[in-house]
């Protein structure tokens, strides 16, 4: 009884503790997430919002992969900003599926990447996790590149890296940050279900 006592404390005492910042990363994260699930383009210039912020969090808790995945994060925001204007001035079909020989080899990249990056985290960084740093980094590299080619698998691996994270920020403190992913968990599961209703409405079976 006393041990669960200190432990509530102590996570309350955290939450007490987190920054501003964390604050700030957590609102829009969510904000972002739920408008790319309504494909809302307003996701992108808010998201660029999140990935400023959570590179300072990241980099603070030696999150290196985190933090750096960050910088690659701007750079997809700013590309999926322009892809979904051009998208919807072209009016093509918004969302898109990988054949099962394209899930392969982007499973295989991201198998690759993870193992590189775990090492590179390894020899070249003071974190004390760097496989799974490396690991949960690369499926959000890739998952970030199928959402801005609006993929549907993109959520797939935002909800197996959301899970994935959720004890990773537990045991970096970063309570705040873990609950988040907990929440965007839910999201990315309600943005599979809309994206796959909204592929399955193109489908030429859908259209007769």
């Amino acid at each position: 009884m006393l041990l669960a006592v200190s432990i509530g404390d102590h996570i309350v005492q955290e939450f007490k503790n987190t920054s501003w910042l964390e604050w700030i990363g957590f609102i829009t994260t969510i904000a972002c997430v739920y408008l790319a699930a309504k494909q809302n383009i307003w996701n992108w210039p808010i998201g660029i919002m999140s990935v400023v912020t959570y590179m300072v969090v990241f980099f603070n808790s030696q999150l290196f992969g985190d933090a750096g995945l960050q910088i690659y994060f701007l750079g997809t925001s700013i590309y999926g900003w322009y892809f979904w204007i051009k998208k919807k001035e072209a009016n093509e079909k918004p969302v898109t599926s990988l054949t099962f020989k394209q899930l392969l080899w982007v499973l295989l990249a991201t198998l690759v990447l993870a193992g590189s990056l775990g090492l590179f985290l390894k020899n070249y960084t003071p974190t004390n996790v760097p496989y799974i740093d490396g690991f949960c980094t690369s499926i959000s590299f890739i998952a970030q590149i199928l959402m801005t080619r609006k993929i549907l698998q993109n959520w797939a691996f935002w909800i197996f890296v959301d899970i994935c994270y959720v004890p990773l920020y537990l045991y970096k403190n970063l309570y705040l940050t873990s609950i988040l992913y907990i929440v965007l968990l839910v999201l990315a599961y309600l943005g599979h279900v809309d994206w796959r209703k909204e592929y399955r409405k193109q489908l030429p079976t859908a259209n007769g």
